[in-house]
């Protein structure tokens, strides 16, 4: 094989590795960690896995697909979300307001290689999956989205409902 072939069968696994790295690309979530920093946020905060009672599978697909594409949650419920990647690229989850996620996605349009881990955030590699416990103290509508930059804006996520507590 030449030179010039190698070089380019090889630059799409170059140009993918800073990006895999930059995401995480061992990561699992947070919710399986104990050092998690517990801030809170308009649509919840970190929450301990003991404390979770259901676990929701959300499978990712790389036609841009989050499926179920809708959660419902009940005030104070602690919600085991288990992001299980079935395409070939990184994807990721991220909870958060309309306003968050859109604004931290233009963020990632201009700045792919960022780096960051929050417990509300879940990096996925292709073929694996990763957890994120999360406590919905707050009722509301909220939502939860890739922001790897392009599948936002190509319909890559989704919403929470959070009922109000019960009686």
């Amino acid at each position: 094989m030449n030179t010039q072939r190698r070089t380019l069968l090889a630059l799409p696994l170059a140009l993918a590795l800073p990006l895999a790295r930059a995401h995480g690309d061992a990561h699992q979530g947070h919710g399986a960690t104990a050092d998690v920093v517990k801030e809170q946020k308009p649509w919840g905060i970190a929450g301990d896995a003991k404390d979770a009672r259901r676990t929701l599978t959300i499978r990712m697909t790389d036609d841009m697909k989050l499926t179920p594409n809708h959660i419902e949650a009940r005030e104070g419920e602690t919600l085991r979300l288990r992001a299980v990647n079935a395409g070939a690229v990184m994807h990721e989850i991220v909870l958060g307001t309309r306003e968050e996620l859109q604004a931290h996605a233009e963020l990632m349009k201009k700045h792919p290689g960022m780096q960051h881990e929050e417990p509300y955030m879940a990096h996925v590699p292709p073929g694996r999956q990763g957890d994120l416990v999360w406590n919905f103290n707050r009722a509301g509508d909220f939502e939860f989205a890739c922001l790897i930059a392009g599948h936002f804006e190509a319909g890559m996520r989704g919403t929470i409902r959070v009922l109000p507590k019960q009686g």
